[in-house]
């Protein structure tokens, strides 16, 4: 009994501590503060000076949507071909490709923006809401290939065997029949390239120039008064909440499948 009393005790320790934050920003978002939307009680001036801000919230939300849900398109798709590829096929030098693949892990994130902003200039696609996008399911191919692959090893081959008697081709059957086996681990990596795109500050900061094409981070920073540079933490702090609200319920609408996707797969050698 008191192990268990333990336990839990131990288990809501640390809720509290993990959700502190967001409930700091929720209160401090409502407080009111000097220079701020809510300059004093209690309300929702500062989300209300912050939906009106620069091109508003609407059009920050649009892209933030839209950046995520290109980069979670684009990385389902490509993993899971490429899992499936790796976890199925032989080819020469496949295992080569497979560690030059986890390789991108080990660079240094901002170090190759400026060589990928170059590229997309090439290829018409600077500051845009495309070409940043694809740096985004770039950065989250290596982790996805691991995961598709492993989760790919995971399933008998016997499944896709008796998918293959019964008149199934190789890419039918890994339609109708292996994605819906690996389905946790396709959720969990889309809710990681979710993750990654709608909170991810620092590429939209470099790739994307024009004020309407901000994401929600890029925009939420830029709440500032131009007076001596003073910043309106109100304000802030509603962006915060605004942009953690989506997370937080999504990954507990996903958490079942997302643990699941862990245990299937993700840390199968």
């Amino acid at each position: 009994m008191r192990a268990r009393f333990g336990f839990h005790g131990a288990g809501a320790s640390l809720a509290i501590l993990f959700l502190f934050p967001l409930l700091w920003s929720g209160y401090s978002s409502l407080k009111g503060q000097p220079g701020s939307g809510q300059s004093s009680g209690f309300g929702v001036g500062n989300y209300t000076k912050m939906a009106e801000y620069g091109e508003g919230l609407p059009t920050y939300l649009f892209n933030s949507v839209a950046v995520s849900a290109m980069t979670v398109a684009g990385t389902l798709v490509v993993s899971g071909l490429g899992g499936y590829a790796f976890a199925r096929f032989s080819f020469p030098g496949k295992n080569l490709l497979f560690l030059t693949t986890l390789a991108i892990l080990m660079v240094p994130y901002a170090t190759i923006l400026i060589p990928l902003y170059v590229l997309l200039g090439w290829l018409h696609l600077q500051n845009t809401l495309v070409g940043l996008s694809l740096v985004l399911i770039m950065f989250q191919l290596p982790f996805a290939v691991f995961m598709m692959r492993n989760s790919f090893e995971a399933v008998p081959k016997e499944l896709e065997e008796a998918a293959l008697v019964d008149g199934c081709t190789t890419f039918t059957a890994l339609l109708r029949v292996l994605l819906h086996a690996v389905r946790p681990g396709l959720i969990t990596v889309g809710l990681f390239a979710f993750l990654t795109a709608w909170n991810d500050f620092f590429a939209p900061l470099i790739l994307i120039n024009d004020a309407a094409k901000f994401t929600l981070p890029v925009a939420t920073v830029s709440m500032q008064q131009r007076t001596f540079g003073a910043i309106d933490y109100g304000a802030l702090e509603a962006g915060v909440v605004v942009m953690a609200l989506q997370c937080l319920v999504l990954f507990l609408v996903l958490q079942r499948h997302y643990v699941r996707g862990f245990m299937s797969g993700a840390l199968r050698g």
